[in-house]
């Protein structure tokens, strides 16, 4: 057993998992990281489970010492990874010394990078899981200075031989998106669909892990009357009064009053979840 002491957080750092699925009836959404693919890499990297605990932080400025030799891997934003000094590449599994201090830079491309140490870090589990739910104020505290993170025990897989690394930094530029109908599509105009496609959207300073606001010309509605409030997933893109949509994403509510005029595909949120603010966006249609 070993530790992960966290000298400084960055903007934000938070301990996640994949999440707790399945309690959506008694109001807790599944919450987990927002690149799920990047974690499951980065634990893979490095001979964990896909789903155990790892550090997701945004942005650079995060610092954290090794209290023992450790196996570990960095995935999702593109670049800004140094050991003790030494330049390392991300995407790539790495043996740190006891001892040995993990700097995370400013990264090149993405928002959300993943680190992974092997064994997992081993923090209590709130409902099955070892996620932060920003919204509800469920499972781990956000991380701060001083922060000592326990790992767990030795995972029974061994750490890959890898011949070429797996690196697929998230896109720069224009990013397309696929979509799926949502549910009220009808509540809008039909300029206003046709629009949601044919526009160049911008991601809005205004995004969290609870939704990604868009900036760009307002969507109309036609119908203008209350919508009941219905369950939500994640990838609905809530339209509210001000005409700009929103992403809700992995700390969303399980219910929203404000129409959905589409969804997300499943397999692109990743995409999202790696969007730096004023990063252009296009949808497609799935």
């Amino acid at each position: 057993m070993s530790a992960l002491d966290v000298l400084a957080t960055g903007a934000l750092a938070l301990v996640e998992d994949l999440g707790r699925p399945g309690l959506a009836h008694l109001g807790v959404t599944r919450s987990g990281a927002l690149d799920r693919g990047a974690l499951a890499l980065a634990n893979r990297l490095v001979g964990n489970p896909d789903d155990a605990a790892a550090v997701e932080l945004v942005g650079g400025g995060f610092r954290a010492r090794f209290d023992g030799e450790a196996w570990f891997a960095l995935t999702g934003a593109w670049g800004g990874i140094r050991l003790d000094g030494r330049r390392l590449a991300p995407y790539t599994a790495a043996r740190a010394a006891a001892g040995a201090e993990l700097e995370v830079g400013p990264p090149e491309r993405g928002i959300r990078s993943y680190l992974a140490v092997r064994g997992g870090l081993d923090v209590p589990a709130v409902l099955g899981s070892r996620s932060r739910d920003t919204l509800a104020g469920l499972g781990p505290e956000p991380l701060r200075a001083g922060d000592r993170l326990p790992v767990g025990a030795e995972p029974g897989a061994s750490v890959p031989v890898l011949d070429v690394e797996a690196a697929y930094p998230p896109p720069a530029g224009v990013v397309t998106i696929a979509l799926l109908p949502g549910p009220r599509a009808d509540w809008f105009t039909d300029a206003s669909r046709a629009a949601l496609f044919d526009r160049d959207w911008r991601l809005s300073a205004d995004a969290d892990r609870v939704g990604a606001r868009l900036d760009g010309p307002p969507l109309e509605r036609r119908v203008t009357g209350e919508l009941p409030s219905e369950g939500t997933v994640p990838g609905s893109i809530q339209v509210p009064p001000s005409g700009l949509p929103t992403i809700l994403l992995a700390d969303r509510p399980v219910t929203g009053g404000y129409p959905v005029i589409a969804v997300v595909a499943p397999d692109a949120l990743d995409l999202v979840a790696q969007l730096r603010p004023g990063q252009g966006v296009r949808f497609r249609h799935r």
